[in-house]
């Protein structure tokens, strides 16, 4: 049976085929998507910098490995790629329509996460999906998906907001 999620937006059907998690945070703006895009991947306060720390180490003691800290993107509206394949920050864009949706992935060898923002009546979805590809990702995800819900929503405001 298909996810209300999919049904809503059925380009996201291949990406969510055999998913291990799956969640959607909705914020309200009526920023255009190219400006969302940039604001949200540019925030990055103290307070997840220092969960990239603690991660950087949880990830180390399950035989992971981590690229140094991430830096907050620097995208003006204009810039935020658009185009199937070329790099976004540490994801790959995988679909874009302008001010319709966004949707990117990042492949490690433990896991594949896709982020898909969409725009809705009144802001955006944010889709993370999440396919665990060896036993570590279910670990690792696990152990920090307390932690996406504040990452997510925090950037999602501070998108709606920027």
């Amino acid at each position: 049976m298909p996810m209300a999620i999919e049904l809503e937006h059925p380009e996201l059907a291949a990406f969510l085929a055999r998913a291990d998690h799956v969640d959607v945070h909705r914020v309200r703006t009526e920023r255009p998507l190219r400006s969302f895009i940039a604001a949200t991947f540019a925030y990055q306060p103290r307070w997840i910098t220092f969960l990239y720390a603690v991660r950087k180490r949880l990830v180390g003691l399950i035989g992971l490995q981590q690229e140094g800290m991430p830096e907050p993107t620097r995208w003006r509206p204009e810039d935020v790629p658009m185009q199937p394949g070329v790099p976004a920050s540490f994801f790959t864009v995988q679909a874009a329509r302008e001010d319709q949706l966004w949707i990117a992935a990042a492949e490690e060898r433990h896991l594949r996460a896709t982020l898909a923002i969409f725009r809705e009546a009144s802001g955006y979805a944010l889709v993370t999906i999440v396919h665990y590809r060896h036993w570590t990702g279910r670990l690792y995800f696990n152990l920090i998906r307390p932690f996406h819900h504040l990452v997510v929503m925090a950037m999602a405001r501070a998108g709606a907001t920027g």
